[in-house]
């Protein structure tokens, strides 16, 4: 442990000399990666033999953001496939203050700094995916890696209150030509089965590098099986009876079939001019049912099935060009269709009062949607380590939504004036500039400012008028890196950013939804209807980023991050009481309104390191063993909301994980484990001034195994990965204060539901030929 004192001793001192902070650092000699040990002989063969040395062409994650303008990490192919996972939203969970939405072991939608609801933003090289295509599904094995951006630039964009996450998808391969993999697993004792192949392309002979390229696709059949465990509770405030409690107990399946495929294909036309095109497909189709009971005041018997499909297809074709060293043109044209349909069925029985009612309910909708864009790139490297970029970007879409609503058989009469078909145009302009400028070895700097115009335009076919939004926000960015010279393994980096959060379509244009435990007559507060507000302004975030890192001889890493976020034009759900025109009685309507501003702050801490840097008389087996430990802790405040649980919507308190990964030297190197434990603290927040949320608090535990038949790098490496190895139920309940729409009288409502989590377990064999 003799290393590890003077690295958090150089870390302190750093930070409270930081008065002056940076971003944007000059070239660094590269150190080695710390992300996996790397294979090593044994002390008394090094004298004896030659050592295999192996060069890679490309920079390596720790150099990607040691050189980054702005604090980021890079996720390489390696961490990608430790622990086998089948989504990218389990691989992203254990970096620090990354959070998911779903139940463990199954990914979910995915939160930097514990902020969702489009605050993360999510790109697929550099572009944002299309609408309705769920990223967070995205199997690790068509990524090459990913860069995470904690603070926006104005070359990635500054739609990222909360941070960036772009995904670069599958490159060449380095080493081999072919990459086979192949897995099973079991959720809950249902199957999972997934395939996915890479195959290099070169035309013109070994030495001929003209025409190059790679595919890879994806394929995978996933089962899964849910519970259905819930409940309410609606007690009159004034007498204390309990009005209505009710009980629900069911179960639900369903089975997901998905295929997606990638390709990078490049023409070097000659020496300053190359084409790169880049197609991108994913078919998906989900089909489920589900049934559950409900025992109480009301007695119901709920029947349904579902089914859905998703389609997306999009190209991209690039031109690079470069008239001379340091400078270069990049012009890239993309087109994309996506289409999405999904069907329901849901018979509901219930018994009141000794009277029954059936209820049949159908839904339908598909949604279409076109997409074109066209951007523009200028660099320029000038001798005076100036990194000038410009450029413009411009998207347009076309969107078609029908849905049909039949109770009964019969439309709804309410939503009727609404029509069944809403069509939507989007454009979006934006225009940058930034300059990257190190002045000498200790100082780097960025600055850079945005511009972007969204505006968006809906039709419905029923009598509403049309609604037009538009926003326009201009951002401002400064990124500083500072070196200092009395520590050269230090960083210490400041960043001044403007950031913004626009409104989706949804949240603009969106039909009512009707609330299925109350949908018709009064309801309550805690029983809301929910519909779209085309009024919205964009979030305005104004933030300040201040890390410190400390580098360890091997590549391994101290660091720690502060980050403020003032927040203007809150978007939020407000729950009012309206006059609606879907049923006769008054109604609680939930809709999206900017509510004033919030403040959110949090710090990160990472460590990671190897066993001999922290130990320098370490056993010999332990030394190549990896320590990886990180946690985040987060803070909010929201003006106009009382107590000290005013939160962002669904905010976690933080995120904790500690793991240890290591390469078994007594085996040949060809036997490698480790496991990952990661911690969710129970969160608390305040929905409304009524309303108050509660979750427990998530643990996940995680574990593999992998060993090599054959040759290291010629024969088969299998993986044996258990997800979620100690499953434990998550509950969710809430309590608030509401009025009946119709009687006036107040009442306590309360809801709870339990989600329970299963056990994954997989095996995976993967081989390169």
């Amino acid at each position: 442990m003799n290393r590890l004192l003077p690295a958090l001793a150089t870390l302190c001192a750093c930070a409270t000399s930081a008065a002056q902070t940076p971003t944007t650092p000059p070239a660094a000699p590269k150190p080695p990666a710390a992300s996996a040990p790397a294979p090593a002989p044994a002390a008394s063969e090094a004298g004896n033999r030659l050592e295999r040395v192996e060069v890679s062409s490309g920079p390596t994650a720790n150099s990607r953001r040691r050189n980054s303008t702005a604090s980021k990490i890079v996720i390489e192919r390696e961490d990608l496939e430790k622990y086998g996972d089948v989504v990218l939203g389990d691989v992203l969970r254990r970096l620090p203050g990354v959070t998911l939405g779903g139940r463990p072991g199954r990914g979910g939608d995915i939160r930097m700094r514990g902020m969702g609801g489009g605050a993360t933003q999510i790109l697929i090289d550099e572009e944002r995916p299309p609408p309705g295509f769920a990223v967070e599904d995205l199997p690790p094995d068509q990524i090459e890696r990913i860069e995470i951006y904690r603070a926006p630039t104005a070359a990635t964009g500054t739609r990222a209150i909360a941070g960036t996450i772009n995904i670069v998808l599958r490159e060449p391969l380095q080493k081999s030509d072919h990459e086979l993999r192949m897995g099973l697993g079991w959720d809950r004792n249902q199957p999972q089965a997934d395939a996915s192949w890479t195959r290099n392309l070169k035309w013109g002979g070994p030495n001929n590098d003209e025409f190059v390229g790679a595919i890879s696709t994806n394929g995978a059949v996933r089962r899964f099986f849910n519970n259905v465990d819930s409940g309410n509770r609606i007690t009159d405030t004034a007498t204390g009876q309990v009005t209505e409690q009710n009980t629900q107990i069911g179960t639900s399946e369903n089975q997901n079939t998905s295929l997606n495929g990638n390709a990078r294909l490049r023409w070097k036309y000659s020496d300053t001019l190359s084409f790169n095109l880049m197609p991108f497909f994913f078919l998906s189709q989900n089909e489920g049912s589900s049934q559950y009971n409900s025992e109480g005041t009301r007695f119901r018997d709920v029947h349904g099935e579902n089914d859905a499909r998703n389609h997306n297809l999009r190209l991209n074709l690039s031109a690079d060009y470069r008239p001379r060293v340091g400078e270069s043109f990049n012009l890239r044209l993309g087109a994309g269709t996506s289409k999405n349909t999904r069907n329901s069925d849901r018979r509901d029985t219930q018994t009141l009062g000794g009277i029954t009612t059936e209820r049949m309910q159908q839904d339908r909708s598909s949604v279409e949607e076109d997409q074109a864009s066209l951007n523009g790139r200028w660099s320029l490297k000038t001798a005076q380590e100036h990194q000038w970029v410009t450029g413009a970007e411009a998207e347009r879409s076309q969107r078609t939504q029908v849905v049909d609503t039949l109770v009964n058989g019969a439309p709804l009469p309410g939503l009727a004036r609404f029509g069944n078909t809403l069509a939507t145009r989007n454009q979006r302009l934006a225009a940058y500039t930034q300059d990257e400028w190190s002045p000498s070895k200790q100082w780097s700097l960025y600055a850079g400012i945005r511009y972007e115009r969204i505006e968006t335009t809906a039709e419905a076919a029923g009598s509403l008028p049309g609604t037009r939004n538009v926003s326009q926000v201009t951002s401002p960015l400064l990124h500083l890196l500072w070196k200092p010279e009395a520590f050269p393994k230090d960083q210490v980096r400041l960043g001044l950013t403007r950031s913004y959060r626009s409104p989706n379509l949804n949240d603009l244009a969106a039909r009512p939804s009707i609330n299925t435990t109350y949908p018709d007559g009064p309801n309550y507060q805690t029983h809301a209807d929910r519909a779209g507000n085309p009024d919205l302004r964009p979030e305005l975030a104004t933030g300040v980023d201040l890390s410190v890192e400390h580098w360890l001889p091997t590549g391994g890493i101290i660091s720690g991050s502060a980050f403020v976020r003032d927040i203007k034009g809150l978007i939020r759900s407000e729950v009012m009481l309206e006059t609606v025109s879907w049923d006769a009685a008054q109604r609680w309507v939930s809709r999206p309104r900017n509510m004033g501003s919030a403040r959110r702050m949090g710090f990160e801490f990472e460590f990671k390191a190897r066993m001999d840097e922290l130990w320098e008389d370490a056993p010999e087996e332990l030394q190549l063993m990896l320590l990886r430990f990180n946690f985040a802790v987060f803070k909010n405040k929201v003006q106009g909301l009382p107590g000290n649980s005013n939160r962002l919507d669904q905010q976690p308190k933080g995120s904790l994980n500690f793991g240890i990964d290591h390469r078994w030297r007594a085996l040949g190197m060809k036997f490698g484990s480790g496991f990952n434990l990661n911690y969710v603290p129970a969160t608390r927040e305040q929905v409304t001034e009524f309303l108050r949320r509660d979750e427990t608090a998530r643990r996940q535990f995680d574990a593999y195994l992998s060993w090599a038949s054959g040759a290291v790098r010629d024969g088969i490496n299998w993986r044996l990965s258990m997800a979620n190895l100690l499953p434990r139920d998550t509950d969710v309940s809430s309590e608030g204060l509401s009025t009946n729409s119709v009687t006036q009288r107040e009442y306590l409502t309360q809801s709870w539901s339990r989600n329970k989590t299963f056990r994954v377990v997989s095996l995976r064999a993967d081989m390169r030929f």
